[in-house]
């Protein structure tokens, strides 16, 4: 298997760690920078996304973190998540994808925290999130590290190395980052490395 992905990006992180708590090692990662133009030609052959990241396994080529997942569940004969979980997913996703969306519109030279529509929906869907995200780890539905509490663990970390969400406000977020930084490869994927 290869993964072709970015050690700063959260969705192949979270993909990185789900191996990593499989014990699967016998597979090839491929750091792309997906800005450059050679990298993001080998993107574009096996994603038409263009985005990270993608498993190549065998002939198949599967795109999309949250596919990923499934695929690599269903491999590996893991048990599937409840619709409980799969809603906090969708939450995660949301949220990243805001904030990818704020960290690119950034980088193209806008000020998103100027009063327009598009910004104001980014920020107010990621408070929101935030909030019930919150709630989820004080009722423990993150208390045992599976796959949404490594998408969560990825999330909040990644928000926090970008500087993009400020969760020190929501203590059970702030408990949930801390408890979980110890846990396997955390240290190894940190995209500050």
């Amino acid at each position: 298997m290869k993964l072709l992905g970015s050690t700063t990006s959260p969705f192949v992180r979270r993909i990185r760690l789900y191996l990593a708590q499989l014990e699967i090692t016998d597979y090839d990662f491929v750091n792309l920078d997906i800005f450059s133009d050679q990298d993001r030609h080998i993107l574009t052959e096996n994603n038409p996304a263009k985005k990270v990241p993608a498993l190549i396994d065998s002939e198949r080529c599967i795109y999309d973190s949250r596919v990923i997942f499934r695929y690599l569940a269903q491999k590996y004969q893991q048990t599937a998540i409840t619709w409980e979980e799969e809603n906090l997913l969708t939450l995660i996703d949301a949220a990243n994808d805001s904030l990818v969306s704020i960290l690119l519109l950034n980088r193209s030279g806008f000020d998103t925290q100027e009063d327009k529509l598009f910004f104001n929906l980014q920020h107010e869907r990621v408070e929101t999130i935030m909030s019930v995200l919150a709630k989820a780890v004080e009722e423990k539905a993150f208390n045992q590290w599976h796959y949404p509490a490594i998408c969560l663990y990825c999330l909040l970390d990644w928000a926090e190395f970008r500087q993009l969400y400020d969760f020190k406000t929501k203590l059970t977020l702030v408990s949930f980052h801390q408890e979980n930084k110890n846990n396997i490869d955390v240290d190894e994927s940190d995209p500050r490395k």
